[in-house]
């Protein structure tokens, strides 16, 4: 597995090797060993799948939940846009984010650290997703930021999309701020 840096401090992209032949493929897409070499803390307790239309968007998500909620992302049917954001005040990219094309096919995957935000586009119908997290689902500690913020000003394709209730209303970046809702 190759694993590189993105451009915002605890995001990271993991490539793994393919192995195909005549019954199909096959690739190891997490290996805690090599993933403890970016986060020696690493350690997961909820798996999540999600399948998604073609243009759905979801989040900016992230949990406040101690150290927040880790996430190793991968795409195991069709395609999406990743999105890193960085939501923690006191950082040099505060505000700002990253996007990596994820694919069943490319076999890559998006590793974040817990105080990261999180969100995705579905590029085609029926993309499905894998998480894996740092910590389970805890609806208390759980939080959004709206994926339209004009103050992040994350690029969707074009198109017609489709959000959840919750990411429709889901307060902006400095809304989160001013409430004390963001990472230490």
């Amino acid at each position: 597995m190759q694993i590189q840096p993105l451009p915002i401090i605890g995001a990271f992209e993991l490539q793994s090797a393919i192995y195909a032949d005549n019954r199909g493929n096959f690739r190891e897409w997490f290996k805690e060993s090599e993933l403890r070499e970016i986060d020696p803390l690493v350690s997961f307790k909820q798996s999540n799948i999600s399948v998604s239309k073609k243009n759905t968007i979801r989040g900016i998500h992230y949990s406040l939940d101690g150290p927040g909620q880790s996430k190793l992302v991968t795409c195991l049917r069709g395609s999406i846009l990743d999105v890193a954001v960085d939501i923690r005040p006191s950082s040099i990219t505060y505000g700002q984010y990253v996007v990596v094309e994820l694919s069943a096919e490319a076999g890559n995957s998006i590793y974040l650290s817990g105080d990261l935000g999180h969100a995705f586009i579905s590029l085609e119908e029926d993309s499905v997703v894998s998480y894996l997290l740092s910590s389970e689902y805890n609806a208390p500690y759980e939080h959004g930021i709206s994926p339209f913020d004009p103050t992040i000003n994350i690029y969707w394709p074009p198109g017609s999309y489709v959000l959840s209730k919750k990411d429709e209303d889901a307060p902006s970046l400095l809304q989160q701020y001013e409430a004390g809702l963001l990472p230490k």
